[in-house]
């Protein structure tokens, strides 16, 4: 295409004149917060002492439970305690068995071998029905498991003063956290012994201190007197009392 004979010629002369008659009331600074477009070619960077970034104090390093070794959630762990009442102890919710004038409730917990101490249960039982036929009562229970150093199991459920039951794990702390699964209630002499056998999934392998081999539930059966005595090779780590 030819091009135009009439072309537009600006001189710089006339580009000088015309910003000179430009009032200074409408020549200002941008603002210091004017947005400034991104582009690729902005290189921002920012230069430090290496003594500067020495003092900066570093965060320790944080390892979330997704980062963490892969735990198998469909592998079944059994676990077996047996609360002893020994109608010693001190409870805002009570039985009235103790021997002491005050009223009190047994809730200490053991392991299954009945050699070590671990801790205790504490919660709430409702009575829902009296069971005449059966001889016995059904409640409505929310109580926790107490292992010491190692974490609490928190359950819910039928308890039932005449047969078996099972009641929902639904929560748990430090070793058990994430954990779900049940626990098989087992009354040997109601109420002062009691046999539990947890099945867990969705936790780590549990530590050898708390997977004893369980003792045959017979209503003869007695912690050994140095749990009893609460000597430190009969207890586990930090046990609740």
């Amino acid at each position: 295409m030819a091009s135009s004979s009439h072309a537009l010629r600006i001189s710089p002369s006339s580009i000088v004149r015309t910003a000179s008659v430009i009032p200074k009331s409408f020549i200002a600074t941008p603002p210091t917060n004017a947005f400034i477009p991104f582009t690729k070619n902005v290189n921002l960077t920012t230069n430090f002492s290496s003594s500067y970034l020495s003092s900066v104090p570093r965060k320790s390093s944080f390892s979330c439970r997704s980062q963490a070794e892969p735990i198998d959630t469909e592998k079944v762990q059994e676990l077996t305690v047996y609360e002893i009442n020994e109608r010693d102890r001190g409870s805002p919710i009570y039985l009235r068995l103790s021997h002491k004038p005050v009223n009190s409730l047994g809730d200490i917990l053991y392991t299954g071998d009945l050699e070590k101490r671990i801790g205790i249960t504490a919660g709430i039982y409702i009575l829902i029905q009296n069971k005449q036929k059966m001889g016995g009562d059904r409640y409505e229970a929310i109580y926790s498991f107490y292992f010491g150093d190692y974490g609490h199991l928190a359950v819910q459920g039928p308890y039932l003063t005449y047969e078996d039951t099972y009641l929902a794990v639904t929560s748990g702390s430090g070793i058990f956290e994430g954990v779900r699964g049940q626990v098989k209630l087992h009354q040997i002499v109601y109420p002062s012994k009691i046999s539990y056998t947890f099945y867990l999934r969705g936790i780590k392998d549990l530590p050898q201190v708390l997977l004893a081999n369980p003792v045959p539930p017979t209503p003869s059966i007695q912690p050994i007197p140095h749990a009893k005595a609460l000597q430190s090779y009969a207890t586990i780590a930090g046990f609740t009392d």
